[in-house]
């Protein structure tokens, strides 16, 4: 159980400390171990890519229907065939045992950045300044894992009962056996503000490497964050300053001509090496998704590749039709080491027009929208977009964005956040077995379940379930 792994992470970190704290006793150090005690044993806790940069979203992809479903997976995982086709027969807490991964990943991140946070202050070999970068970095990625267990786990945030609702529990020590409190959805969003802004201080534009989010990521991530809240003032404030740092984009045209053989090949099983990789010209820091090795994007559901506006580039460089058996959908045919969720250009971009549009600026929505779509569109189908109203300028906004952020926590928290606005709402809705099935923004299905192993073994502290089933 994942419970058991991140307990053995938790131990045998809390044991390296221990020796630390004992060395008086000991007066040396165990043969053959490293106590961590300089700046770098610490920094390197952080380099981590399986433990702090891996963010699983699978089931809020299934749910949205992003991620294909094979046969098989939905034959052996009752949870995951009830998220993919809406299915509210199914008991989804009484499931979660088989779907620990995301819960439990999350927590093993905060961990490490709990370590971090706690022990390089006092770390050798530095200077004041250098610990009070290594920690600022830890912030900012403890706050990119609470977002995505307080979007997973919880209601999403409503100023009218943010204070009231139940959110995530709030660990903020490495220590094993420390206590915590499951905090509401208002306390968790304003941990999270505030380690950002305790953070940007100390932090340079761009971090030492893509693992370290610099001042343009903690910028990129307070704006996702205030956009959460519905605060469209201060997250156009901090896109802004985000794409300052740093407002490249990946120019999807190019790719396709520099890949067009395999792209336009029909049999090919061939792929192209992904520009989404640790180099990407958006990134300002880089998460995987579930798995922390090279792998190929993520295969598509056939009704969802029609969500995608005619001549979309960047979906034809990405995926192509594909049958196995009796299964048809959209293979990924770009492989590589991708940035899921780590922070990138594209989203300050959107969450720019979309803030511009809340204030009826639509014709400075449009354009940002636009200089988007010059990127992803194919230069003989783009025609620029304009809008008459709000919702026409946030429906291709919020378009562009869901397959942009394909993949990532992004897509499944906007749609909380439209479902609990109540205007700007889609009803999900496919064909299953010759009949409709439908997902309704007021569905209980937006918020998932703990794991039943975190509930029945939750330490120095406890857990209310969040949702019925």
């Amino acid at each position: 159980m994942m419970k058991t792994y991140i307990s053995t992470i938790m131990t045998v970190l809390a044991a390296v400390l221990l020796f630390t704290s004992c060395n008086d006793y000991l007066n040396e150090k165990p043969k053959g171990k490293k106590i961590p005690a300089t700046l770098a044993d610490y920094e390197a806790f952080l380099r981590d890519e399986y433990d702090v940069h891996r963010m699983d979203v699978g089931q809020s992809a299934y749910l949205l229907n992003d991620l294909y479903l094979t046969n098989s997976y939905a034959s052996y995982y009752p949870m995951y065939a009830a998220n993919y086709n809406w299915d509210t027969s199914v008991d989804r807490v009484y499931y979660n045992n088989s779907d620990e991964i995301t819960y439990y990943v999350a927590y093993s991140g905060i961990n490490y950045c709990n370590l971090v946070i706690e022990n390089a202050p006092t770390a050798t070999e530095a200077t004041d300044a250098e610990r009070n970068e290594v920690v600022a970095y830890a912030k900012v990625l403890r706050t990119m894992h609470y977002f995505l267990l307080a979007n997973y786990y919880a209601d999403t945030y409503q100023s009218s009962s943010a204070a009231e609702t139940l959110s995530v529990p709030l660990i903020t020590s490495s220590e094993v056996g420390a206590s915590y409190t499951q905090v509401t959805v208002k306390q968790i969003y304003n941990f999270m503000i505030n380690d950002l802004k305790e953070a940007i201080p100390y932090l340079p534009d761009m971090g030492t490497t893509v693992l370290h989010p610099g001042k343009g990521a903690a910028y990129a991530m307070l704006a996702r964050i205030y956009l959460q809240m519905m605060d469209y003032t201060d997250a156009l404030e901090y896109a802004n300053k985000a794409l300052a740092i740093n407002d490249k984009l990946i120019d999807w045209n190019e790719f396709y001509k520099a890949n067009k053989s395999v792209i336009d090949s029909e049999n090919s099983a061939q792929t192209s090496q992904t520009p989404l990789g640790f180099n990407c010209v958006e990134s300002y820091n880089f998460n995987y998704g579930s798995s922390s090795s090279g792998a190929r994007i993520n295969n598509m559901p056939q009704w969802r590749a029609k969500m995608f506006e005619d001549g979309d580039i960047y979906f034809k460089c990405n995926w192509k039709l594909y049958t196995v058996g009796s299964e048809t959908y959209y293979r990924g045919i770009t492989t590589g080491t991708i940035n899921y969720n780590g922070m990138r250009t594209v989203e300050q971009y959107l969450i720019k027009a979309e803030c511009l549009a809340r204030d009826n600026q639509l014709t400075e929505a449009m354009n940002v929208l636009n200089t988007v779509r010059k990127h992803t569109v194919s230069t003989d189908k783009y025609e620029s977009l304009t809008a008459s109203s709000v919702a026409e300028a946030i429906e291709y906004i919020r378009r562009e964005k869901d397959n942009l952020l394909i993949y990532s926590i992004v897509p499944f928290a906007d749609a909380r956040r439209y479902n609990a606005e109540g205007i700007y709402t889609h009803t999900l809705s496919k064909e299953k077995d010759g009949k409709t099935v439908t997902l309704s923004p007021s569905s209980y299905m937006w918020t998932f379940p703990f794991p039943q192993g975190a509930i029945e073994n939750a330490g120095n502290g406890s857990i209310t379930q969040n949702v019925e089933k």
